[in-house]
């Protein structure tokens, strides 16, 4: 049974910060923000872009491309982070009510950046194993940006991180943009490296914590992650689009568009030029910024309206997520069959 993208939805706030004003908040030269981290802009939050709100506004417009009756819908997945309008809330419920989904029901996932991509995953074997499930909606918000101190060196690797919302509508049956294999890995020796320290319950929130500023995100070895990424990183982002395009019955060369989270220029280069390809396989989200696991819905909107993908086309989707988690999804393109 196949399982095809019926739309895509996103929502930016239209308020922006440009890579020359992280430049001065940091104390970098503005070439190191725009040119090494490749950041010319990306969207913040205005006063109503809440994060769960975000990807409201993004599903709404899937569905509207879709042309569904959000009643139609069977399952939603909030797949937007966990820093939202409250700290203990089930989002995903929130959304389906507030789409008028309400023959569905609702949970919430969460993998970090990573989260689209094992939502794809998770979606789809529920598809497959459920036959009351037919139409899922995958949808959700991110802007934490908000916990970033550009005076912190530390998390200078987060200072591409933006706001947004996005949605996946996907559909049992559907003839278009088959959803084909996911791959995944996770390290847990990263687990502890990149927090909030205050907050929870072996930190719990008080005045002192506040104005330590232990509420924003911090790297607790920075010297120990650095070594060990630099180890696993780059070699686990190929080994999950490998892996992810040949138990789709593909080869790497079949590759046509690579969706990829926003990281630094060189990295986004590096696995372009390792799996034999061009910057025209790829949309470098430097207008952008890092908008979480809401890049790949971004890459892969923008790819569609810049005509870079065409029927028959292998698109292969691209994440990293703090933790650490790898994973890849890959579509086949446009109309037909397998």
């Amino acid at each position: 049974m196949q399982i095809g993208i019926v739309s895509t939805g996103i929502y930016l706030p239209e308020t922006y910060i440009t890579g020359a004003e992280i430049a001065r908040l940091a104390g970098i030269p503005e070439a190191v923000v725009e040119e090494k981290m490749g950041i010319k802009k990306k969207p913040v939050p205005g006063p109503g872009d809440h994060t769960c709100e975000m990807g409201i506004k993004a599903a709404r417009i899937a569905i509207d491309k879709a042309g569904i009756d959000p009643m139609g819908i069977d399952l939603v997945i909030y797949i937007g982070e966990e820093y939202k309008e409250y700290p203990l809330w089930t989002a995903g419920i929130k959304l389906q009510e507030e789409i008028g989904a309400r023959n569905a029901w609702a949970f919430d996932a969460a993998l970090r950046c990573g989260t689209t991509v094992m939502a794809l995953k998770l979606a789809k074997g529920m598809m497959l194993s459920d036959s009351c499930i037919n139409t899922v909606l995958l949808a959700g918000g991110y802007r934490n940006g908000d916990f970033i101190d550009y005076q912190n060196p530390r998390t200078r690797f987060m200072y591409n991180l933006g706001a947004g919302g996005g949605a996946i509508l996907l559909k049992k049956g559907h003839d278009g943009n088959l959803l084909l294999e996911t791959e995944m890995i996770t390290d847990g020796s990263f687990s502890e490296d990149v927090v909030v320290v205050a907050g929870g319950t072996k930190n719990p929130m008080s005045r002192e914590n506040l104005e330590r500023g232990l509420y924003q995100l911090d790297v607790l070895d920075p010297k120990g992650m650095k070594e060990r990424l630099e180890k696993k990183s780059m070699g686990n982002f190929l080994d999950v689009i490998r892996n992810s395009v040949e138990r789709s019955g593909y080869k790497e060369r079949d590759i046509s568009y690579v969706g990829m989270l926003h990281m630094k220029r060189s990295a986004h280069d590096y696995v372009l030029r390792e799996l034999g390809l061009k910057d025209t396989n790829s949309i470098y989200l430097e207008d952008y910024g890092h908008i979480g696991q809401i890049d790949q819905i971004l890459s892969l909107e923008l790819a569609e309206k810049s005509g870079k993908l065409k029927d028959g086309d292998i698109a292969v989707l691209v994440s990293a997520g703090i933790g650490y988690a790898w994973g890849a999804t890959t579509i086949r393109w446009g109309k037909g069959e397998l």
